[in-house]
Formats: C-alpha cells, structure tokens, sequence
C-alpha cells in the first residue's frame, strides 16, 4: 500500500510551488532550495510569492557609484583604472 505525500500542491498553481503542510501553506523558490511560510490560506502564499518573484529590485550601482561610495572612487587613475600613483589621500592614524 503506498503511502500518502507528506505534501499537497494545489495544480491550478505552479507546480510544486506551493505546498499545503499541517501549520499552513509555503511556497517554494525557484531552484527548490527555500521555503518560505507558513501561510494561513492559499491566497496569501500565492501573493507572498508573486510579490517575491516580481518585486521590484534595488537599483545596481555602476562601478564608478561602487567605487566612490566605498571611499576608492578618488584612489584610482581614471585613465588606466589603475590605483594611482604618488601622494593618496591620508589614511587615519593607527592603520
């Protein structure tokens, strides 16, 4: 006699995305390897993952932004990239 899936999926949804477990719903990342819940119904599970999916991501930085926001932007040779030679700016004392 096989035994029941620990686990139930809802096929109107992704498949495996979402899974019904005995403290709620979870939904599962992309690649499989996290889970995220418990959920009390459905519906909220459906919306946490959507909003995770298609949320808005920050803003990347150009390497330029990287670079300056670090404290770096000024130490390098703008032509070669390279860190520039002679005087850099004063390191604080006890470094």
């Amino acid at each position: 006699m096989p035994e029941e899936p620990s686990e139930s999926t809802d096929p109107a949804e992704e498949p495996g995305r979402i899974v019904a477990r005995p403290d709620g719903y979870h939904w599962l990342a992309q690649d499989g390897k996290q889970e995220f819940g418990p959920f009390e119904t459905l519906e909220l599970a459906q919306q946490d993952m959507d909003a995770a999916d298609g949320g808005e991501q920050e803003p990347t930085l150009s390497l330029q932004e990287a670079e300056r926001e670090i404290g770096i932007g000024e130490w390098l040779d703008p032509e070669t990239g390279e860190p520039a030679e002679g005087p850099s700016p004063p390191h604080p004392e006890g470094q």
